[in-house]
Protein backbone atom coordinates (compact mmCIF):
# COMPACT_ATOMS: atom_id res chain seq x y z
CA UNK A 1 0.00 0.00 0.00
CA UNK A 2 1.37 3.40 -0.95
CA UNK A 3 1.27 6.20 1.89
CA UNK A 4 -1.11 9.09 1.37
CA UNK A 5 0.47 11.97 -0.01
CA UNK A 6 1.17 14.84 3.09
CA UNK A 7 -1.14 17.43 2.25
CA UNK A 8 1.28 19.83 4.16
CA UNK A 9 4.05 19.35 1.77
CA UNK A 10 3.49 21.04 -1.97
CA UNK A 11 4.34 18.93 -4.89
CA UNK A 12 7.30 20.10 -7.70
CA UNK A 13 6.59 23.34 -9.28
CA UNK A 14 5.32 23.53 -12.83
CA UNK A 15 6.84 25.16 -15.45
CA UNK A 16 3.66 27.62 -15.69
CA UNK A 17 3.97 28.09 -12.18
CA UNK A 18 7.90 29.06 -12.22
CA UNK A 19 6.76 31.60 -15.11
CA UNK A 20 3.57 32.99 -12.99
CA UNK A 21 6.06 34.03 -10.58
CA UNK A 22 8.64 34.99 -12.53
CA UNK A 23 6.38 37.70 -14.29
CA UNK A 24 4.80 38.66 -11.11
CA UNK A 25 8.24 39.54 -9.55
CA UNK A 26 9.28 41.27 -12.91
CA UNK A 27 6.53 43.20 -13.51
CA UNK A 28 4.52 43.53 -10.35
CA UNK A 29 7.30 43.42 -7.34
CA UNK A 30 10.55 44.84 -8.51
CA UNK A 31 8.67 48.42 -10.13
CA UNK A 32 6.45 48.70 -7.00
CA UNK A 33 9.69 48.06 -4.70
CA UNK A 34 11.78 50.78 -6.78
CA UNK A 35 9.19 53.26 -6.61
CA UNK A 36 8.70 52.74 -2.97
CA UNK A 37 12.23 53.13 -2.37
CA UNK A 38 13.12 56.25 -4.70
CA UNK A 39 9.88 57.76 -2.74
CA UNK A 40 10.84 57.23 0.84
CA UNK A 41 14.31 58.13 0.07
CA UNK A 42 12.47 61.54 -1.63
CA UNK A 43 10.56 61.72 1.63
CA UNK A 44 13.57 61.67 4.12
CA UNK A 45 15.55 64.21 2.38
CA UNK A 46 12.27 66.41 2.07
CA UNK A 47 11.56 66.22 5.94
CA UNK A 48 15.39 66.46 6.14
CA UNK A 49 15.40 69.91 4.24
CA UNK A 50 11.74 70.86 5.99
CA UNK A 51 13.30 69.99 9.53
CA UNK A 52 16.78 71.85 8.92
CA UNK A 53 15.89 74.33 6.98
CA UNK A 54 18.34 73.59 4.57
CA UNK A 55 18.05 74.60 0.97
CA UNK A 56 20.01 73.68 -2.23
CA UNK A 57 22.09 75.56 -3.83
Amino acid sequence: MEPAANPDQPGPSTQQEELRTFLFLTIVLAPLLAVMVVGGYGFLVWMYQLITGDLPG
